[in-house]
């Protein structure tokens, strides 16, 4: 089975081309395959297939096995394969993951992408919808113990459950194994588990995060939790509605634009690269 490497911002995913190469029980390849060690390595696999309510549909499961249903690096890199190997004609186009569907505009060189533009969508806000535990209708810089320490915590759903938490050092100096494990696991809180972020705000349009992803530990990025921990930081005053934000990650930058309206989508741009190509036996 073919395969191509690809990575936004260091979220590194094994990328297969559904429509000529099958995958036999994708759960268990994706666990195979993530493993660093005796696999190719990855933060999980996703398989590119045609869409069916969009022009094409990305596939994606987490390291452990799970079903991720949003991945904003991956959809970027989707973006790139579909636009480099000429399957879509126009910079814009359409992909669905698990029934939501995303618009991009592809960002190119050349006549090879380099990265993209993608509507997230609306972010969700209503702590049943997300879905977290919480007193409150929304759930909003509500305080949370994990392990020593208390943090305070907002909910964002871009897709997927996130939990946003502002911190006062540098995410590089965080002990985000600890805590970022007890948040992800926490089903009492997070009935689906959760993407925990850990993020500094360093001015009113510049932030610091690192992230602890459910079904993945951390990752070098995540575009979906760039994106909550955006509407996070303007739902609490701490940056900047209708600008662009830079979001450093381990991996490099995502750039987050939201209006602080709940009705308008999170719009993100960023890279995507290609690693390696190659053919693994299942």
């Amino acid at each position: 089975m073919k395969f191509i490497k690809m990575h936004g911002a260091g979220n590194d995913y094994i990328y297969v081309d559904g429509m000529k190469e099958t995958v036999p029980n994708e759960s268990e390849a994706a666990i195979k395959l993530s493993d660093r060690h005796f696999g190719i390595g990855g933060d999980g696999l996703i398989i590119i297939k045609k869409g069916t309510n969009a022009d094409y549909e990305m596939v994606m499961y987490n390291a452990d096995g799970s079903r991720g249903a949003m991945c904003g690096n991956g959809i970027r890199c989707v973006a790139k394969y579909l636009y480099d190997q000429k399957y879509v004609n126009s910079k814009q186009f359409t992909v669905e993951s698990m029934g939501a569907i995303k618009h991009i505009t592809v960002t190119e060189e050349n006549g090879v992408a380099t990265g993209a533009t993608v509507d997230m969508g609306k972010p969700v806000l209503k702590s049943k919808d997300i879905p977290v535990v919480c007193n409150s209708e929304k759930c909003i810089n509500e305080k949370i113990t994990l392990a020593d320490r208390e943090f305070n915590m907002t909910c964002v759903s871009m897709g997927n459950p996130h939990a946003v938490m502002f911190i006062n050092e540098h995410p590089i100096d965080f002990d985000l194994e600890k805590y970022g494990k007890i948040a992800e696991s926490d089903t009492e809180i997070f009935p689906d588990r959760v993407n925990a972020e850990f993020a500094k705000v360093i001015d009113r349009k510049t932030i610091e995060m690192r992230v602890f992803e459910r079904g993945a530990g951390e990752t070098l990025a995540c575009g979906t939790g760039t994106c909550a921990t955006v509407v996070a930081g303007i739902i609490n005053g701490l940056i900047d509605k209708n600008e662009e934000i830079t979001v450093h990650l381990r991996g490099g930058d995502l750039k987050i634009k939201w209006s602080g309206d709940e009705n308008d989508s999170v719009i993100m741009t960023g890279p995507a690269e290609y690693s390696f190509t190659g053919e693994v036996e299942l």
